[in-house]
């Protein structure tokens, strides 16, 4: 029987508890330091305290400690991993060979190890190559197809995949995107990325023709695989992953519950295929819906293969729900024509003539008339109308939205020389005398053994003999219950420890690189480790010293020449302009777009090269 992970971001420790408690199995978060987001760090003792809850429930923590590393910080990532370590965390992400190795050469640590995404997961060989290193997880590229997923997990059955299924898309393979650090100073592999990516460009022919004004040319719409999750199953993944370390609560919330809900569909279509992989059921106040949620629109990427309409060129901020269309404008109120009810507060949005999206917030509301403080001078009239901040929905949100119970059952039999109590598998005994009662006890002990508020256990049958008829005072009762619980949870941390095993190093050639500097190399204990693996001339990463020409920025495999109706290749039609072409931004800079047909492939280079 396959074991299903729903994994969920946590930016801090309240919304980690949040993803736990609407059916998350597992939780990443970000550490201290060395964070591929580094705006989200996370105090040790706050993770101890998720760790703590997690458990609970048979779920766990990952840290992300995938950033690439300097020499001179290498001493304080192994002494926050030796934290971490303490803390009970189970997995770290990893990015840098030389934190990979320290955590591998230390198995008394517990720490399991999963190849964050920014090693560029995206090949069999690069799969097989982590496996070989001592990765019992690899996070892939968010751009693979079911079929390339599935042809992995059939060549490294062994090595858990980790796919996206929701949230923000990185432009670039991950791990590869050099061009926030070229123009602004900041890496994305130092969890500084400054969003390129999101960004207005010109884009131009080799005449310097306009072909696009001031459009989003990169970015891209959000990941949505609900619909799809049975598929991902299917292909082989083992662990499902919601991107939003950046997000806030009600996102956690409603985006965890949609996902929790689907997979357990699954799992109840397949009962002896798959299972979860953490204990407990939600009951949530709430009907989870997606669309409520942050989004820039969204897509399911190349789950199917190349398609279009994967970016979000007007805008990239968030569109949210279509609400209906601009019926009338009377001064600064306006008819919605629609079906969707609308709240005091209500932020709405549209695109403008210009395609520039602007929003205005509801002051009140009457039926499907909007009273507004200013209308928007560029409104008008047949309008599409979209949601973006539902107002009753993030009130609804902010209370108490989910309780996670594990469903136990109590037995209480009689031993030699007083009584055992087991539930589900852990027993505790407790001397006493055999007292027979003059009056029936079955109700009084059932009261007492089923109260189990403030765990996170539910009684959901309280189990005795026939012929069970002895006096046990309530105090006893409760003293049984405290202890079996206690020993329940012990068990569970004592079984978190078991698993953790350390792996060994198998011989493997690492995936070649055609610029060795996308290695991402930044000490001397990774340049000696990827020595030993036969790369023996790598550049120093990008953030160490700047490459020698041509300077690669971004491999893409969103491509402008398919997403305009110019890919030959792929039915579009023949283009007009001269290439090369070069995206420009507004401060004048430019980057020269390679289009490499064979690998189905843009790339972006900076302009001098």
């Amino acid at each position: 029987m396959r074991t299903l992970e729903l994994l969920a971001p946590a930016k801090n420790l309240e919304c980690g508890v949040a993803a736990i408690d609407h059916g998350a199995d597992a939780v990443y978060i970000g550490a201290p330091r060395f964070g591929a987001r580094a705006a989200v760090g996370n105090s040790v003792d706050d993770i101890r305290h998720l760790c703590d809850y997690a458990h609970q429930f048979g779920a766990r923590v990952y840290v992300t400690v995938n950033t690439i590393v300097y020499n001179d910080e290498l001493e304080d990532t192994y002494r926050l991993l030796e934290q971490l370590a303490e803390a009970k965390a189970d997995a770290v992400l990893v990015q840098d060979m030389a934190v990979a190795r320290y955590v591998r050469e230390h198995p008394s640590l517990g720490l399991a190890l999963h190849a964050s995404t920014q090693t560029d997961n995206r090949t069999v060989q690069k799969v097989r190559w982590l496996t070989a290193q001592g990765f019992k997880r690899v996070v892939l590229a968010r751009e693979l197809t079911l079929d390339e997923i599935a042809a992995i997990h059939q060549e490294v059955p062994q090595t858990e995949l980790e796919v996206f299924v929701h949230g923000a898309l990185c432009v670039s393979y991950s791990g590869l995107c050099y061009a926030s650090q070229y123009c602004f100073g900041r890496s994305a592999n130092r969890g500084e990325c400054a969003q390129f990516c999101r960004m207005k460009f010109d884009l131009t022919d080799a005449d310097g023709r306009m072909v696009e004004h001031q459009r989003h040319l990169l970015s891209l719409k959000d990941m949505n695989q609900w619909a799809h999750l049975e598929e991902l199953v299917k292909a082989g993944a083992a662990s499902f992953k919601i991107e939003g370390r950046l997000k806030d609560l009600s996102y956690v919330k409603n985006v965890t519950a949609a996902y929790s809900q689907q997979l357990d569909s699954i799992i109840a279509r397949h009962p002896s295929e798959y299972r979860r992989a953490s204990r407990g059921h939600c009951e949530y106040t709430f009907k989870p819906d997606l669309i409520k949620s942050f989004n820039r629109g969204y897509t399911t990427y190349f789950l199917h293969g190349r398609q279009q309409d994967i970016a979000s060129f007007d805008t990239p901020k968030a569109i949210g729900e279509y609400v209906g269309t601009v019926k009338d404008i009377r001064g600064n109120s306006v008819s919605v024509a629609g079906i969707a009810r609308f709240s005091n507060g209500d932020g709405l949005c549209f695109l403008n003539q210009q395609r520039e999206l602007e929003g205005f917030r509801v002051n009140r509301v009457e039926g499907n008339r909007l009273f507004l403080l200013k209308t928007p001078q560029t409104l008008r009239q047949g309008m599409r109308l979209y949601r973006n901040n539902d107002q009753e929905f993030d009130k609804m949100l902010s209370r108490t939205t989910a309780v996670r119970k594990i469903p136990v059952t109590m037995e209480l039999t009689e031993t030699s020389d007083g009584f055992r109590l087991s539930m589900d598998g852990v027993s505790i005994e407790m001397l006493m005398e055999h007292a027979v009662s003059k009056t029936p006890q079955r109700e009084n002990i059932v009261r007492q053994l089923s109260k189990l508020g403030g765990t996170p256990y539910e009684c959901a049958e309280v189990v005795l003999p026939d012929d069970f008829n002895y006096f046990i005072p309530s105090s006893q009762l409760t003293e049984m219950r405290r202890r079996v619980v206690e020993a329940s949870l012990a068990a569970v941390r004592t079984n978190r420890q078991m698993e953790c095993e350390a792996s060994a190093v198998m011989p493997e050639t690492p995936p070649s690189y055609a610029r060795t500097f996308l290695y991402n190399i930044a000490n001397d204990e990774a340049r000696a480790y990827y020595k030993l693996q036969g790369v023996a001339d790598a550049e120093d990463a990008f953030e160490v010293r700047k490459p020698s020409e041509p300077l690669l920025l971004m491999q893409c495999r969103h491509c402008l020449r398919f997403s305009l109706g110019f890919c030959v290749k792929h039915g579009g039609k023949k283009p007009a302009w001269r290439e090369p072409l070069y995206l420009k931004l507004g401060d004048g800079r430019r980057f020269r777009l390679e289009f490499d047909c064979r690998q189905c492939q843009m790339n972006v280079y900076a302009e001098d090269c």
